[in-house]
């Protein structure tokens, strides 16, 4: 029977871009991770987050500038000058950053300060008065438009990315914290800030044979690379609950990708694969049996610091294209005691690269670390790797941690 804490709902958040940071009231502490150095990857920067801020400011307070500077120009050069270009340009710049009402306000005002000027002057009703009054509250009537044509495009994306993050947590729905009485965390990084949706993967299932893991990368991108995710995820919880040996286990997730294969046209009929990493957790055992498809290895970290990589005994080629090879499966078993943290990750995270190229070293960011909860080692990862790229991250990065208390 399964454990009363064996839900879905997990209380670590995930978020496109992101960082995989606890959703409870109370932060995780963890040591930092080593700062990055010359060797490691360029310095942070501590003046872009401030530099971006007043950018910003700037930009709020940039259309009643130009109201101000073009009154001041227009009151205090000759009638042949003409401060028409800040006049329409102030509700040009409103339109996409104020408010209907906010843009509305500073178009009357950029025609009720070249009213008043050319009142002042006494030339209301010459022709290039009336030409620049008119232009520009032509350009303010197009400034309340286009402020309309924003407002619908920004509701329409917010509705978008509503959708594929409602999408992402039903095909990866957050493993619970506890599971068969192991820790658990999982995050999803996405490399792109507005995406939420990809090709990475993870399931955590709890079954009669112990507690069943699968972290893996699908080949290619888009809503083909996001059916397929579905499908190895889909038969993993199956297979996980069904049969009796991780390799097992695998020969399902196998036949699983050959029937989507068969159902696609084109070139994923042929060469879609997918890679994985199978993890088995006995109840009550302190060991770990791990099943590599072609994956990145996972690394387990002791509780005094000591880290181990985990690679397969024997290579294996990934899922969906165990036809073109020997068709023998074998997972290898390795202690798990209490205390330790096993590690699963894709590679957006071991094939990123910093500014000179160099690729993210996992063995050596995290040797030495001691973990007391798996949520914060995820969120120390995820900021160190965004240190070492330079927050330009080029692949999505999916991590699965598992702790034995």
């Amino acid at each position: 029977m399964r454990p009363a804490d064996a839900t879905e709902d997990g209380p670590y958040s995930r978020t496109g871009g992101g960082p995989c940071t606890p959703a409870g009231d109370t932060p995780v502490v963890l040591d930092p991770l080593p700062e990055p150095g010359p060797a490691n990857g360029p310095e942070p920067r501590p003046d872009a987050g401030r530099r971006v801020s007043f950018v910003r400011a700037f930009a709020q307070v940039l259309p009643v500038l130009l109201i101000v500077v073009g009154g001041v120009y227009d009151y205090c050069t000759p009638s042949e000058f003409t401060a028409a270009p800040f006049f329409t340009a102030a509700p040009l710049v409103a339109a996409p950053l104020y408010s209907r009402r906010g843009t509305v306000v500073t178009g009357l005002a950029a025609v009720l300060v070249v009213f008043a000027l050319h009142l002042t002057l006494g030339i209301v009703w010459h022709t290039d008065a009336v030409t620049e009054l008119a232009t520009v509250a032509t350009v303010a009537a197009l400034a309340v438009l286009i402020n309309a044509l924003a407002r619908r495009s920004s509701e329409q994306l917010a509705s978008a990315r509503e959708v594929a993050e409602a999408a992402q947590r039903a095909v990866l729905p957050e493993p619970a914290e506890r599971i068969g009485g192991f820790q658990i965390a999982a995050c999803y990084e996405a490399a792109r800030a507005d995406a939420f949706i990809g090709g990475d993967l993870y399931a955590v299932q709890d079954s009669p044979h112990g507690v069943r893991l699968i972290v893996g990368d699908v080949r290619g991108k888009g809503m083909g690379a996001v059916a397929a995710v579905a499908v190895v995820i889909g038969a993993f919880r199956e297979a996980a609950e069904q049969e009796a040996t991780l390799e097992d286990v695998a020969l399902r997730l196998e036949r699983a990708l050959s029937r989507e294969g068969a159902r696609r046209a084109g070139l994923d009929a042929f060469e879609g694969f997918t890679t994985a990493v199978l993890a088995e957790l006995p109840h009550g055992d302190g060991v770990v049996r791990i099943l590599n498809r072609g994956h990145p290895p996972p690394v387990l970290l002791h509780a005094d610091g000591t880290l181990r990589t985990l690679p397969p005994a024997e290579p294996a080629l990934p899922l969906g294209m165990g036809e073109l090879g020997p068709g023998s499966d074998r997972a290898d078993e390795t202690g798990f005691p209490g205390g330790a943290t096993l590690l699963l990750y894709t590679d957006g995270l071991s094939e990123s690269r910093d500014r000179h190229g160099r690729f993210y070293d996992v063995e050596a960011r995290l040797a030495g670390r001691v973990v007391d909860e798996p949520g914060a080692l995820l969120q120390a990862v995820a900021d160190d790797v965004r240190r070492h790229s330079g927050g330009g991250m080029t692949d999505d990065m999916a991590l699965l941690a598992v702790r034995r208390p």
